[in-house]
């Protein structure tokens, strides 16, 4: 970033945060007894965790924006004042959050507290404008109000943080206004819902979608699309169960470095079952099961698998983010001497498959492990740094740009991932592939070479999809729900202008769902105009309108979601059409 546009970053967060603590006088103002705890500066504004037994919502928004208003008019002074930990205890002894944090300060830590005007003083690092004057041309306007647990722990109180959006001009904000309705429309949950995709309920468990019948036929496309595309690679599809043995995951490593993300063991018989939360496992013991020579690599083993983690339900997002996904999971049991030549053949199959959706705003980036923090990891040093030479390698001879991201590894190996920016601008890794010598060790797996002597082979995990559930949120919010018309889980509607079109309208359907299309028919006594605008709504790409002149003719009548009319045609000229948009895919 230049110079510049640091200067700018960095004095559009001052403000911001002089703005949080214009934000908390005037609550304390308001509301006296309200108890504080932190309020720092975010991306597109600030926010501020109060403590206070009245809930603070819309109809307070008001009040506290004059308040703040007035604040600023004052031209109130920040003041910057260096106190003794006795005297910030002093300071902040009614306010047992501040207490806390000051209590946690490292003895030889500074502290600071800055002042804003004569009776109100905040515990803070800074820095901040010198008056409010310097406030009077931001641009803020409140966002929400939401629950915040103290400290990011279950364990502790839930606070009330209000959000602010604030920017140094009102085009900052009525550009980030902009953006936000933006991402409502775009919001994966909507559109699922508004589609019939996926349905969540409380009733069944926080986390756990459930795919409704267009949800589950979009996600068998995608399924058969990427199982296709690996059977013509030489990829062997398998079934694994969705538990296993807790000694399973003992001795794959993930007991230890993963249990606090797995779902709790079950304790049956004598035996401890958990929710796999990953396949890898499974296959190892499957590539166990026989007896393998060199020839016989690489073995290719492939699976569409459900996984399950148990996620902080505060970081569940529909199914970009749930704790029951599905992933597009292959595990590849080859030598060493095969890795770059397996490693550039999934390169090649991530890109074929960005090809073939459309998606252009990727990056490859190299996952490291932290060598400042090696506990989190198992293996020796050797073969990590074996393994991440040969990644970095790898993508310096296939001439593809990446990054290199320390502390991103898995805890047995380096990763190759394939970040997506989504229509939101959220940074989303949607491809991975990870090089592993650590659970072939793990699992004594073996090959004999071609001098009859036991050999460990290398194991390249590799989901092309991270998960179908993420894929799919991706999808909707790229396009808003309206999928290209391979995807779409309904491609045809027809409608027909009265009832004595229905026959008609029948037939054709059944001529096109011989031919492999997915068709429904609007057969209901509305007017055309509301069933045009229905199927629209629903985002089908593709309307053919019957009427008495079509049907004494055999033609149809076509219109495209966003193309409007195609005109009249006949039934085998609209399949030329639609073939033409399913083979380029749009």
């Amino acid at each position: 970033m230049c110079e510049v546009c640091n200067e700018k970053e960095s004095k559009e967060n001052m403000m911001r945060h002089s703005m949080a603590h214009v934000m908390a006088k005037a609550i304390r103002n308001l509301y006296p007894n309200t108890k504080f705890a932190i309020g720092p500066a975010i991306d597109n504004g600030f926010y501020y965790d109060i403590d206070l037994d009245q809930n603070i919502g819309e109809a307070e928004f008001e009040a506290i924006s004059k308040e703040m208003n007035k604040i600023i008019a004052e031209d109130q002074v920040f003041t910057r004042k260096v106190v003794s930990r006795d005297e910030a205890l002093k300071l902040f002894s009614d306010q047992p959050y501040k207490l806390e944090l000051i209590r946690d300060l490292p003895d030889d830590e500074t502290i600071t507290v800055y002042y804003l005007g004569d009776d109100w003083y905040d515990l803070c690092r800074g820095p901040h404008v010198p008056s409010t004057k310097y406030l009077r041309g931001f641009a803020y306007q409140f966002n929400r109000v939401s629950g915040a647990y103290w400290r990011g722990s279950e364990k502790n109180k839930m606070l009330q943080r209000i959000y602010v959006y604030g920017f140094t001009d009102k085009a900052g904000l009525k550009e980030c206004l902009r953006l936000v309705e933006e991402a409502k429309e775009r919001d994966h949950r909507k559109i699922g819902k508004d589609l019939g995709i996926f349905m969540l309920s409380d009733l069944v468990g926080k986390g756990l979608p459930m795919w409704l019948p267009n949800g589950f036929t979009l996600r068998r496309i995608i399924s058969d699309y990427i199982m296709n595309k690996e059977i013509s690679l030489g990829y062997l599809h398998v079934m694994t169960p969705s538990i296993g043995n807790v000694d399973l995951y003992k001795t794959s490593g993930h007991w230890d470095h993963y249990k606090d993300d797995m779902f709790p063991a079950m304790q049956l018989e004598n035996e401890a079952f958990v929710l796999r939360p990953m396949n890898c496992p499974h296959h190892m013991v499957m590539y166990k099961n026989s007896l393998h020579s060199y020839r016989d690599l690489p073995i290719r083993i492939a699976e569409v698998a459900n996984d399950f983690r148990f996620e902080d339900s505060g970081t569940l997002i529909g199914i970009e983010r749930a704790r029951c996904f599905t992933q597009n999971d292959s595990h590849i049991f080859c030598r060493p001497d095969q890795i770059e030549s397996e490693v550039q053949g999934i390169i090649d199959l991530m890109l074929s498959t960005y090809k073939d959706f459309h998606w252009e705003k990727y990056r490859f980036r190299l996952s490291l492990r932290d060598p400042n923090n090696k506990e989190k990891y198992f293996g020796n040093d050797h073969l990590w740094e074996i393994s991440e030479n040969a990644l970095r390698q790898i993508l310096k001879n296939r001439g593809v740009k990446y990054y290199e991201a320390i502390g991103e590894a898995a805890f047995y190996g380096p990763k190759i991932d394939v970040q997506v920016e989504s229509a939101l601008g959220h940074d989303i890794t949607l491809s991975t592939l990870q090089l592993d010598y650590q659970l072939p060790e793990k699992f004594e797996l073996e090959y004999i070479d071609e001098n009859s002597e036991k050999q460990r082979p290398v194991v390249i995990h590799r989901a092309i999809f991270g998960s179908l559930d993420r894929t799919v949120a991706f999808l909707l919010e790229e396009t808003k729900g309206a999928l290209p018309v391979w995807l779409s889980p309904v491609q045809v509607r027809l409608m027909g202008i009265t009832e004595n079109n229905n026959s008609y309208i029948q037939s054709i359907c059944e001529k096109l769902r011989a031919h492999g299309y997915r068709v429904d028919a609007d057969m209901s006594n509305e007017k055309i105009g509301k069933k045009i605008r229905s199927a629209q709504l629903s985002k089908i790409p593709y309307m053919l309108v019957v009427g008495d002149k079509e049907e004494e003719a055999g033609l149809v009548a076509v219109r495209h979601r966003s193309e409007g009319d195609k005109g009249t045609m006949t039934l085998d000229e609209f399949i030329k059409l639609i073939d033409t948009a399913i083979a380029e895919k749009i």
